[in-house]
Formats: structure tokens, C-alpha cells, sequence
């Protein structure tokens, strides 16, 4: 399953030290690349509900998008079951380990155990490998590298998962982890 994930933010840190998910976007492929679903759902946050302007401006999410949605004790619910990740055969994979974080950080916050997260795959680690980089580069700059045009608007959750889903089936038969 690739994921991606939005959070509060600010110019600065955060007021309380914790970023929050307030989106979480998902495809689901099988190990042949094959396409099987995707995952959309805004989170509504509970130490910070109110969103930073620079986070609207960032990421293109309302506050009413968030207020309308509901917390992460109930889509963390959904977003397991839907992907199946409490199978130790499904893989979480994302760009960086950032997302994990975030994952981890929200599941202490709201109490959930967090086991699942131990098969997560950091692509980005494995695509400098791969192309033989000497940098980690950004999602974006991995599609450019791939030849491709960036779909949908960055920093969205679900167009990032769709793009970094594209540079995973495309080496689908290169990557190390298996």
C-alpha cells in the first residue's frame, strides 16, 4: 500500500511540539503492480484544530474540510482495514520516513497500538539506491527523473500517493525489498 499523508503546520514549529494528520491519501497495488484501489479521507485534528493559514496555502485543504471530518481514532480505523496493513504480507510504503512518524506520533496521541507500522518501506531510501544517487531527491524531482509529469496538485495526499504509486510500478521488478 503507498500512502502519503498531510499535517498541520506552520512557519515554525509546531504550538504544542505535535504535528497532526489532516489528510490521508492511499493506493493499494499487488506485487505485480496491479491497481486495486485507492484511499481518501481528511482527518479532523484535536490539539490544533484550527489550521494554520500557511497550511491552507500549502496543502489546499479547508477548515471546513477538517471540521467536517472525523478524528483520527476513526479514519486510522478505516485506513487499516481498507488496506489490510495488520497483514504481515502488506507493505506501507511512502516517501521518506516522515509519514511513519506521523502515523506513530498520532497513534500515541489517540492511544492505538502502532504494530502495524513495522513493515513500512522508505521508497525514497530505496529509489537513491536504485538510480545510484548521491542525494535523496524529492518526490517531485523523482518523476521528472522518471520522465514523467507530476499529476494532480502537490502536497495533497492522494496526488502524492498516486505519483509516488506510479514510480513504484514502474520498477516494480527492480526494487530490493521483496
Amino acid at each position: 500500500m503507498i500512502f502519503d499523508l498531510e499535517a498541520t503546520c506552520w512557519r515554525g514549529p509546531a504550538p504544542n511540539g505535535q504535528n497532526e494528520i489532516i489528510e490521508i491519501g492511499a493506493v493499494r497495488m499487488d506485487i505485480g503492480g496491479e491497481y486495486l484501489g485507492e484511499f481518501k479521507q481528511f482527518v479532523k485534528p484535536v490539539l490544533n484544530p484550527l489550521l494554520s493559514p500557511f497550511c491552507k496555502t500549502l496543502t489546499g485543504i479547508s477548515q471546513d474540510q477538517v471540521n467536517a471530518a472525523q478524528t483520527y481514532k476513526y479514519v486510522i480505523r478505516d485506513f487499516i482495514d481498507w488496506g489490510r496493513v495488520e497483514d504481515e504480507h502488506t507493505f506501507l510504503i511512502s516517501w521518506g520516513e516522515n509519514d511513519k512518524l506521523y502515523l506513530h506520533n498520532d497513534c500515541k496521541l489517540h492511544k492505538i497500538d502502532s504494530i502495524w507500522l513495522k513493515n513500512h518501506i522508505d521508497l525514497k531510501k530505496h529509489f537513491r539506491h536504485l538510480k545510484r544517487l548521491n542525494n535523496y531527491v524529492s518526490l517531485k524531482r523523482a518523476i521528472q527523473l522518471e520522465g514523467m509529469e507530476f499529476e494532480g496538485d502537490r502536497h495533497r495526499a492522494f496526488d502524492d500517493a498516486y505519483n509516488l504509486s506510479r514510480v513504484f510500478g514502474k520498477h516494480i521488478d527492480e526494487w530490493s525489498f521483496y
